[in-house]
């Protein structure tokens, strides 16, 4: 490790891909072209967001080598998708948990592609759904980007009740005459009640509001109405998230490839870093002030 450890903070996972191949003890792989929704017992095809994907632990879609990780996105047919490429995660199919985290910070070296249909993102989700169907026990999102957009990295939280009644924040982050194609640092510093981004260690956002409410109407997610509805601060960004990336093609957010977007589109990662804070996270922050779901509607549906 040539970085040194940020003030303030300790070292407790990483993986730094000196090897030849992905460590099975820290990652699995989703596989596939959607899951089956158990709530309303049906499948959905394309991860509910419409992508164009086949994902596999295939050599073709990932590889070890350099000392890094390259998931790559393959112009190739499979199984009825015209494309495939790979999602890594730190939570195994089999529901075993290699890796999660409840606050500290998170950081991630690496260079990422772009080109019109291209969605590549590192990110966390909640190991368990405590307080519901996604996006009631939250996401978060180091990076992601619109494909044709090099220059700018998105920033963001998902949370608030089931689909389709969630709710997103995000910030948009420009490089300047840099873009994602070069090394950048992505890195959340999430604490009791308030999560922090950066990119290059220059602070992009402080989140200090959000909700999450667990109701049900008629099996899809309830409209909040009061703070009664909501589950108690600061949830649902108080439990054990793991850690993902990928590269997905397609979809409702980039939309489709066009004849310009290069592939096989690579993104390389040199590392991952987990850390601890030193002296420990202390009571939440309070809430900060923002609009409350029953002030204002949800933000359109973005991703599933």
């Amino acid at each position: 490790m040539s970085t040194p450890i940020p003030a303030g903070w300790s070292l407790v996972w990483h993986d730094e891909f000196d090897g030849d191949a992905i460590d099975r003890s820290k990652w699995d792989f989703d596989l596939g072209n959607g899951f089956y929704d158990y709530r309303v017992h049906q499948w959905v095809p394309g991860w509910g967001n419409e992508e164009l994907q086949y994902y596999t632990g295939d050599a073709e879609n990932v590889q070890v080598r350099d000392s890094c990780v390259f998931i790559r996105a393959v112009k190739a047919p499979m199984h009825g998708c015209g494309y495939t490429s790979a999602r890594l995660k730190t939570k195994a199919r089999d529901g075993r948990v290699l890796f999660a985290k409840r606050y500290g910070r998170i950081a991630i070296r690496a260079r990422v592609p772009w080109g019109k249909g291209l969605w590549p993102a590192l990110w966390m989700l909640p190991v368990e759904d405590k307080y519901g169907g996604w996006a009631a026990s939250g996401e978060i999102d180091l990076m992601e980007i619109v494909g044709e957009q090099p220059h700018e990295v998105l920033n963001s939280l998902h949370f608030g009740s089931s689909f389709p009644r969630r709710s997103l924040i995000t910030t948009t982050h420009k490089l300047g005459e840099s873009s994602v194609a070069d090394w950048h640092e992505y890195a959340v510093e999430w604490e009791p009640g308030e999560i922090r981004f950066y990119v290059d260690e220059v602070h992009t956002c402080t989140y200090r509001h959000w909700w999450s409410c667990s109701r049900l109407t008629e099996g899809q997610g309830h409209e909040a109405t009061s703070e009664a509805d909501l589950n108690p601060w600061p949830a649902p960004f108080d439990q054990p998230f793991y850690l993902l990336m990928n590269v997905a093609v397609g979809g409702n957010f980039p939309g489709h490839p066009n004849e310009h977007t290069v592939f096989p589109a690579e993104l390389v990662v040199d590392w991952v870093r987990v850390y601890d804070k030193v002296g420990g996270y202390g009571s939440p922050k309070p809430r900060g002030e923002g609009v409350m779901p029953w002030q204002a509607g949800h933000v359109a549906e973005r991703r599933l």
